[in-house]
């Protein structure tokens, strides 16, 4: 079984990701990673390069700044690399998403269970997203609970956005791809780096989705609604934590006098109805079948 994994950044230093950490946590499960470099304003190819690693293989893109419509590009960006993979699997990780040591090896043992079986198209994963500082974890219908990240790569497939994927298994008509649960999350850090890096984030991805940059200087991860977090009892992957003392909020406090949004009421009432139900509602770009 070969195994390839796949991403693509561009001004990773300069907008705080955690992107080496990430390549190195991915190379834990794969034999090759294929990395989409943009033109950046930073070192984020030098530094993808220093990893001195024979299994990563970097190609230099630039990006369709006239593309502005719901962030098309990062999708255009993430297929460059799929398209590049050589592996029986494609495992797709964003800069800010780590693996735990503790669970590559189970990653790659599901993937060996599951080479044989063409019913099984793609991997699933549970998700912890930290928000404002490493303790907190963010928990409502807003926030995805589960994404495939591990597509087959024999299988006609195209991401329309970064986070899924189609399979065009007919001419026309694309579906979502069937799926095994992987029993083990990512962690997602992109919400607690410094706010001043957050600030950047959005105002350099504000043109790709069409957006007006915001004003101010520095992110306010204070203006969340507090119900949805939980704090973490976990332990953080060994590769990642010297990037959370150096690069990430060290503490964080809501606002209680923060207005909550038209979104957060609606997600506070799916959250209800939810726990009445005893179902998980959120959408789902997978069908479930193991």
């Amino acid at each position: 079984m070969r195994v390839s994994g796949f991403t693509f950044l561009r001004n990773g230093t300069l907008l705080g990701y955690p992107y080496i950490e990430s390549l190195k946590s991915l190379l834990m499960v794969c034999d090759e990673i294929v990395v989409a470099v943009g033109n950046s304003d930073d070192d984020t190819l030098e530094q993808v390069r220093s990893i001195g690693d024979a299994r990563i293989r970097v190609i230099e893109t630039t990006w369709n700044e006239n593309m502005r419509d719901r962030g098309y590009v990062y999708a255009q960006q993430k297929m460059i690399a799929q398209f590049n993979c050589t592996g029986d699997w494609a495992f797709y990780l964003e800069g800010d998403e780590i693996i735990h040591e503790d669970d590559a090896p189970k990653i790659r043992a599901a993937l060996e269970q599951h080479l044989d079986d063409p019913e099984i198209e793609a991997l699933v994963f549970d998700y912890h997203h930290f928000y404002g500082c490493p303790d907190w974890v963010a928990k409502s219908p807003g926030w995805y609970r589960r994404a495939p990240r591990v597509i087959r790569n024999s299988i006609r497939s195209w991401a329309p956005d970064g986070l899924f994927w189609v399979v065009m298994d007919k001419n026309k008509r694309g579906r979502y791809p069937r799926a095994a649960l992987a029993d083990c999350p990512i962690y997602h850090y992109g919400h607690v780096r410094s706010a001043e890096k957050m600030y950047e984030k959005y105002n350099r991805s504000a043109h790709y989705w069409n957006h007006k940059p915001s004003v101010g200087g520095k992110h306010d991860y204070s203006q969340i609604d507090a119900s949805i977090l939980k704090r973490f009892e976990g332990s953080h992957p060994a590769i990642v934590q010297p990037w959370l003392l150096e690069m990430a909020e060290q503490t964080f406090t809501p606002d209680p006098a923060h207005q909550l949004t038209r979104r957060e009421k609606r997600h506070r009432r799916l959250m209800l109805l939810e726990q009445w139900l005893g179902r998980d509602l959120t959408k789902k770009h997978f069908t479930l079948v193991r």
